[in-house]
């Protein structure tokens, strides 16, 4: 059995309260090479969140083989849409839903993320129209998306190849939460933050005037004022209306 040795601990982490931490505030947070043990970077973040509805169900149906191959489709295409950006700094998967994070220092960096997020949204119904297909069922997602100031620290054990990277702010953990209220409750998919919403609603509403009435206002106890919307890529959607042909 192995056991810890505390006493190293305890040098460890007297190491890390002990040794000076640079705090680099930035607007623009670094690649992963730039952040180390020894310091910590501030600045703008957007995080969005892809969370399967009722995936409780879908998990515990009997043909594993469907769900193993519904799982599979999901999360490679979403990872597919949400990792083509020079601004991405995390993606991965967490349980039933797939997240990825962005440095956004630009307002068109936000609005890069939310266009990612309107082309999840059509992939859905892509997705759902080859589950048909094959006589799957059918899946439903929310998407959340917040932006914020966020600190982030290389987080870890030092000299084991075992450490990632921990966003601490609103925009990551918000975008989280807004995910879950997507496509429930009678909300549309996609929650944004008002900070989210505010960056982009100025350059939609250039790109086609009636733009804000795609938002609705939204109130939430415990996350306050949001904005929801059930918005398309519409080149993509006539396509997949007209049979996705090859």
């Amino acid at each position: 059995m192995a056991h810890y040795d505390y006493k190293e601990g305890k040098k460890r982490i007297n190491d890390i309260l002990n040794n000076k931490l640079e705090v680099i505030k930035d607007s623009r947070i670094p690649k992963d090479e730039s952040l180390t043990f020894k310091n910590a970077y501030y600045g703008w973040v957007t995080g969005i969140f892809v969370d399967i509805r009722d995936s409780t169900t879908l998990f515990s149906a009997e043909d594993k083989e469907i769900v193993s191959k519904m799982i599979r489709t999901f999360t490679s295409e979403i990872i597919e849409i949400l990792r083509d950006d020079d601004n991405l700094r995390e993606i991965g998967i967490r349980g039933d839903c797939v997240f990825a994070v962005y440095t956004t220092p630009l307002m068109d960096d936000i609005y890069n993320i939310a266009d990612n997020a309107f082309q999840v949204n059509t992939f859905i119904k892509m997705l759902n129209k080859l589950f048909d297909k094959k006589s799957f069922p059918n899946i439903e997602v929310g998407i959340g998306i917040a932006s914020s100031q966020e600190l982030v620290v290389k987080a870890g054990r030092k000299g084991t190849g075992i450490n990632n990277s921990v966003w601490i702010g609103d925009a990551v953990t918000t975008a989280a939460n807004l995910s879950a209220l997507g496509n429930k409750n009678g909300y549309s998919t996609i929650a944004m933050s008002s900070l989210t919403y505010d960056n982009i609603i100025e350059k939609m509403v250039v790109e086609t005037a009636t733009a804000k009435s795609w938002f609705t206002r939204r109130i939430d106890p415990a996350l306050g004022a949001f904005y929801n919307a059930e918005i398309i890529k519409t080149d993509f959607d006539n396509w997949i209306s007209s049979g996705m042909p090859d």
